[in-house]
């Protein structure tokens, strides 16, 4: 296995993907996310870029790229390969015989016409788990289109249900669609291993882009089920179904809060914390269908007494009232909340190229084994050496032969010692 002096420091090892090495083709945000969970859940993640390196390193040019990339990179070995040769698809085939998962998200069929789709290499190892992910899959008449986050967005039906129902449409400011892939293309091949326990063969999964966003929509597509031609494509910051109020962002003195009161107990205690207890038998106000029926008059409420307080201080008071409830906060705050850094969550690293920066650990939390440390994002190939030579066995000589052919991209001698 490469690289075992990424556990040798850790408390315990015992890590749920321990002893699993991955084959990293993916870029940008889908396939790199899945396999950051496999790494910080202990897999050897080998992370195999072009000689220009993946799209995501090439972005840089208003200084937007290289946090992201570091975000998703942490504990994985970069290595530089051109399959676009025969000996680079050679040395790809060496490292699929030893792997265990290989993830890639170029467009369907691009692997196959490179000679090493998913059946060529069952046939070097049908231990294999082959996880792919596109925009809208393998099959049915879309498989072709070219797909980033913001055309699903647009085909998923996530910008036609953001904004206000009187002005345009709005992109999520999240890549919602990138990461509902990535999450469930992790859960696919995961699935795929447990099978591989059982009968000891892998299998290919897939994941669509557009099949993995769709059930984020549930409040949208309820409210259009039940109201029709009816139903307004755009709801603002009231809930998507129109089926909760108050559920809003609301002004205060410095910003704004969001507040919701998903059952009638909550808004009692929203009335009582406000000091309008003399309305909660108000006919308006008495269930949740009698409040969607007046939320105009219910946001009114709310914000004519929001906007004489503070947003945290409203916040503190409806949490102490066990009412949901949050200030609306920037994202230079979000990087230093307290409840993440203190989990973990969240870390302070000093990364070799970006300085002292925060990077996020894996949501998925393993109770009775430590976080696994996070090792900064490497150069474009700084584990050529490592890889192909200590991992695969060539020697200095073979390797010196393949970077002459345009097999392989240059290697450092200095990072031969990872793997």
């Amino acid at each position: 296995m490469p690289s075992p002096e990424s556990t040798s420091n850790d408390a315990r090892t015992d890590y749920p993907l321990a002893g699993l090495t991955v084959i990293d083709l993916s870029h940008v945000y889908n396939g790199p996310y899945a396999t950051f969970l496999m790494a910080m859940a202990g897999a050897e993640v080998i992370k195999v870029e072009p000689f220009q390196g993946e799209h995501l390193r090439s972005r840089g040019d208003m200084g937007g790229a290289a946090l992201p990339f570091a975000m998703l990179n942490s504990n994985k070995q970069p290595v530089t390969l051109n399959l676009k040769t025969e000996q680079g698809r050679a040395l790809l085939r060496e490292m699929v015989a030893k792997a265990d998962v290989l993830v890639e998200n170029f467009a369907p069929g691009v692997m196959d016409r490179l000679g090493v789709g998913a059946a060529q290499l069952h046939e070097i190892n049908p231990r294999l788990v082959y996880g792919s992910s596109s925009g809208y899959g393998k099959s049915g008449p879309y498989r072709d289109y070219p797909a980033m986050d913001l055309v699903m967005q647009a085909m998923c039906g996530v910008i036609d249900s953001t904004g206000f129902a009187d002005q345009p449409p709005v992109k999520s400011g999240a890549a919602i669609c990138d990461f509902m892939a990535g999450i469930h293309l992790y859960g696919a091949i995961m699935t795929a291993l447990y099978e591989r326990e059982r009968t000891g063969r892998g299998r290919v999964v897939e994941v669509s882009m557009q099949d993995a966003t769709y059930a984020s929509l549930a409040s949208n597509l309820g409210m259009l089920h039940a109201r029709g031609d009816a139903a307004p494509a755009r709801t603002g910051n009231r809930h998507g179904g129109l089926g909760i109020s108050p559920y809003n962002v609301y002004e205060t003195t410095d910003g704004y809060v969001v507040l919701n009161a998903p059952g009638d107990h909550h808004f009692r205690a929203i009335l009582e914390v406000m000091g309008r207890g003399d309305l909660k038998d108000d006919p308006r106000f008495l269930t949740r269908t009698s409040r969607v029926e007046h939320f105009a008059e219910v946001d009114a409420l709310i914000g004519d007494w929001t906007r004489s307080l503070a947003r945290n201080e409203v916040a503190q008071r409806m949490l102490a009232a066990k009412v949901p409830c949050a200030p609306v906060r920037q994202l230079a705050e979000v990087m230093h909340d307290e409840n993440m850094h203190a989990r973990g969550s969240l870390q302070w690293i000093d990364h070799p190229e970006l300085g002292s920066v925060v990077l996020p650990h894996s949501p998925l939390v393993f109770e009775g084994t430590v976080r696994r440390p996070i090792e900064p994002s490497l150069p474009l190939g700084a584990c050529n050496g490592a890889v192909f030579g200590t991992w695969l066995g060539h020697s200095q000589e073979e390797l010196a032969a393949y970077e002459a052919a345009g097999a392989i991209g240059p290697v450092r001698p200095e990072t031969t010692s990872r793997a």
